[in-house]
């Protein structure tokens, strides 16, 4: 066989080829290709940001050891049973032929192919067919999200077992942290200059390199607070605004609220990000949109959101069955709407039309929310931005201004107590465990926790890990100026535009000392701590600082008490004087 296959194929770029293959390899993968041939490892990780290209990188690779004679047999172990049958049809257009339709209890597979596309799961259950095709050649084992290698410890004693003979192991990830501690096979650990063993990768290409290059979109995070009100096991009702500091407990209380499709918050939420989709698709006429949710019930009632609110039904992906590929591959195809999926849509699935997505999930783990966001970077041409709805949660918040930074997996540090993702973790796993057992998602809650109400507001966008936009009404004007940015814009031209609108929506904000009369003093005085807050608290996520810092700042400089005792006056003032920081005049 020859790699010329690989050579003949549509350019990747500007229009994007065919998922898995390239014309001509982009830089990094050459890069990344050429330190694999000069170095001729029998294990290699190759770390790249989602979207960036792996497969078209492990495709040539493949390639170049089946056309030098290195290997005789390809097996590739893929997270679902979607993505098995997506490497096969990619493998094909550069001459490998794969067989997704593999099963163990057959054994063998026909002398038409050159290997295998199988998942974890199917390694696992009978590691010891896997070791004994594996030793019948020589064999390649491209192991695609080599992370999930450490999900459960048959996982990754099923691989371990089944791939330890291969003469060559190439392991692919996006993601190489992991919340837990459990190793991952075939990657190798070193300290790091805290004594900390961590993962070390044989090449590294992360979102900031591939957003340099323009391989990847940039992402705006639209994030949404509101006030929620929901009833504890013990029978009291609590509430409590989201994207405003509050302790652990209540924001993933608060996020259960928000996430119930009976309340407020998820309407307001879809059709804020309808509204953005029908913009994006002014430039690009075949954006799609994907909600990622936490189960299945919470699906259903999101597509019929959606459906009342377009008039056409989504997508609906529940599971990873049968049907659920031809669904996924049937909406990559078309010129549908939206998309509404669980989990199985969250990793390496392609659809690179995605540019819109609302992460309408309680799943809390970095690994997942990049993941999830992958779906929307894959860029076609430059200029398409993607944007992604997310609840104002300080978890969630967090791991998007973290984005463009690399992280490794640690194999003994210690968890932080105070992890809001990893108390949220916990609750979660047992609602996943009623829902695999085929019950109603709130049927662990019964007599426990029920959602009452929400509503929802505008807070912020994140662009670029700097927080633009201050509180606005959902449906209002200054709403609509986020939501109805271009579709296609260069990043410089997105901060231009976020910047301009922020100082816009700023000076044209009520002053705070013109309250509307007669109004109680009391009232008067705690309307315009309110908004003094809400200033703070938007220049604060702006430049990073703690609230209190900036309203010692803002005292410092005119005068008076602190808040507490402040009067009208001095609050005014106070007002007045952030709101000129908001735009740059110290």
């Amino acid at each position: 066989m020859s790699s010329g296959a690989a050579f003949h194929l549509p350019p990747a770029f500007p229009e994007r080829a065919a998922w898995g293959t390239a014309s001509k390899l982009r830089a990094w993968q050459q890069e990344a290709l050429d330190r694999y041939l000069e170095k001729g490892p029998r294990d290699f990780l190759a770390v790249a940001t989602p979207g960036a290209g792996k497969t078209t990188y492990a495709l040539r690779v493949a390639t170049e050891l089946l056309s030098a004679g290195m290997v005789h047999r390809v097996t590739v172990v893929a997270p679902t049973e979607h993505l098995k049958t997506q490497w096969a049809d990619a493998a094909a257009r550069v001459g490998i032929s794969l067989d997704p339709k593999f099963s163990n209890s057959i054994g063998r597979h026909s002398d038409d192919y050159h290997g295998v596309a199988v998942t974890y799961a199917q390694v696992a259950s009978r590691p010891s067919l896997h070791k004994e095709l594996t030793t019948s050649r020589p064999t390649l084992v491209i192991l695609d999200e080599i992370h999930h290698g450490g999900d459960s410890k048959s996982w990754g004693d099923g691989i371990r077992e089944a791939f330890e003979p291969a003469t060559r192991r190439l392991s692919l990830t996006g993601t190489p942290f992991r919340s837990d501690t459990s190793p991952i096979p075939f990657v190798t650990y070193e300290l790091d200059a805290e004594g900390t063993l961590v993962s070390s990768s044989d090449y590294t290409y992360g979102y900031a390199e591939a957003l340099r290059d323009g391989v990847v979109r940039p992402v705006l995070f639209m994030a949404y607070g509101g006030s929620m009100r929901w009833r504890t096991k013990a029978g009291d009702e609590l509430e409590a605004r989201l994207g405003e500091p509050m302790t652990k407990d209540f924001v993933a209380h608060a996020w259960r609220t928000a996430l119930d499709p009976k309340g407020e918050w998820i309407p307001a939420v879809l059709a804020a990000a309808d509204r953005r989709l029908t913009e994006v698709r002014r430039h690009v006429e075949d954006a799609g949109g994907l909600v990622i949710a936490s189960n299945q019930t919470q699906a259903r009632a999101y597509a019929a959101i959606l459906r009342t609110l377009t008039g056409e039904a989504p997508t609906v992906v529940l599971s990873d069955d049968l049907g659920a590929s031809k669904r996924i591959e049937d909406f990559g195809a078309s010129d549908e709407r939206w998309m509404v999926a669980v989990r199985m849509v969250s990793e390496g699935v392609d659809v690179p039309r995605l540019a819109v997505g609302v992460y309408a999930t309680s799943t809390s783990t970095p690994l997942f929310f990049a993941q999830a966001v992958g779906r929307f970077v894959r860029a076609r041409r430059r200029g398409e931005t993607a944007s992604v709805f997310l609840p104002s949660v300080p978890v969630v918040l967090d791991h998007a201004s973290r984005l463009e930074e690399q992280r490794d997996h640690a194999l003994d540090r210690k968890p932080n107590p105070d992890d809001i993702g990893q108390m949220w973790a916990e609750e979660q796993t047992l609602l996943d465990e009623a829902n695999r057992a085929d019950k109603a998602s709130g049927a662990l809650d019964e007599g426990r926790f029920e959602a009452l109400e929400s509503d929802a507001h505008f807070d912020h966008v994140l662009f670029d890990k700097q927080q633009w936009g201050m509180h606005a009404q959902v449906g209002s004007e200054d709403e609509e100026e986020y939501l109805g940015l271009p579709g296609l814009l260069e990043p410089d031209q997105v901060s231009a535009l976020l910047r301009e609108r922020q100082s816009r929506q700023v000076r044209k904000a009520p002053k705070g000392a013109e309250a509307p009369m007669p109004v109680a003093a009391h009232r008067a005085l705690a309307a315009q701590r309110k908004e003094l807050n809400k200033l703070v608290s938007t220049y604060a996520r702006q430049k990073g600082l703690p609230h209190a810092n900036v309203h010692m700042d803002l005292r410092r400089v005119c005068g008076g008490p602190d808040l507490a005792a402040a009067s009208s006056e001095q609050v005014a003032e106070r007002i007045d004087k952030i709101r000129l920081w908001l735009v740059g005049r110290r």
